[in-house]
């Protein structure tokens, strides 16, 4: 009887022991992800392109938004949020001639093509399971300065919870200049982007379809009414004009999207093509487009 009651216990011991050996034990079926394959790069690191830091940071964390600007107080974050002074007032001393756009399409295509896509819409492979999507940088550049463009490039996106890594350790100043001659001349049309990775170039008539989509689904929706619509339609159309006689201005812009659009409509309210009551209304239905998530 003593013998079994010691058998026993032994037998308890050993099936305790093997359990707790299990727990303890990595999972066979599974490969931990090293520490070193998520880590910010630096310098002397290999180059990543934006693809894949973009996708390595989108494993190994949670990101939030919706669609191609994210939640509407994601894009007003980002539109809204001042130039930090490291980055106040620095303008593009790198000129957008054969050279520099030559450069900045090497770049372009090994770090930003994959997931903003070879004609810079937002729609590159490796973006498709972003969230929020990568910006459609060929169109957004043409609204933004240079201070703004430089610092969002170099620090990413960590600050908006975007997978936007940071380049200011991965490509040089004058690198991080070349890329933003080269998006804007994608933007503009000057150049035309060679296939890749896969992606549409900038096409005109679509965006001009997409923002006519944008107006009927927010008066569909009763956010907006049509004769709100119109006027939207009719500002935004003056807006376009101004920037495209005024390119060298904004684009040497010290301030954030939100203020140079403030500083437009200003300045047609000045030249006397709006009036006050039309730019305010126009921020007006802007911000309920915005908060609606009609407007990304």
């Amino acid at each position: 009887m003593k013998f079994q009651k010691t058998l026993i216990l032994v037998s308890l011991f050993i099936a305790i022991a093997v359990a707790v050996a299990a727990c303890g034990s990595p999972d066979e079926t599974s490969t931990p992800v090293p520490a070193s394959s998520v880590a910010a790069p630096t310098a002397s690191q290999a180059t990543p392109t934006m693809g894949q830091g973009q996708q390595e940071k989108h494993g190994n964390e949670q990101h939030h938004g919706q669609g191609m600007g994210g939640p509407p107080e994601g894009m007003r974050e980002r539109h809204s949020a001042p130039i930090p002074a490291d980055y106040q007032g620095l303008a593009d001393p790198v000129p957008a001639d054969e050279e520099s756009l030559a450069r900045g399409e090497k770049i372009y295509a090994q770090q930003c093509a994959t997931c903003h896509g070879d004609g810079g819409m937002g729609d590159g492979p490796a973006g498709q399971s972003l969230d929020p999507a990568p910006a459609p940088i060929a169109h957004t550049s043409q609204m933004l300065g240079d201070s703004y463009l430089f610092w969002r490039i170099s620090e990413g996106g960590a600050q908006f919870n975007t997978a936007m890594i940071p380049y200011k350790s991965i490509l040089s100043e004058q690198e991080i200049w070349d890329v933003i001659n080269y998006i804007r001349a994608l933007g503009s049309g000057q150049v035309q982007p060679r296939k890749n990775m896969g992606g549409e170039a900038m096409n005109p008539e679509a965006e001009a379809q997409m923002h006519a989509d944008m107006l009927a689904a927010g008066v569909e929706q009763g956010v907006i009414t049509q004769d709100e619509a119109d006027l939207f339609a009719d500002v935004h159309d003056k807006l376009d004009a101004y920037k495209t006689t005024h390119m060298d201005e904004l684009r040497s812009f010290m301030g954030n999207p939100e203020e140079m659009q403030k500083s437009m409509l200003d300045a047609l309210v000045k030249t006397g093509e709006i009036t006050q009551e039309q730019a305010d209304a126009f921020t007006d239905i802007h911000d309920r487009l915005v908060n609606a998530g009609i407007m990304q």
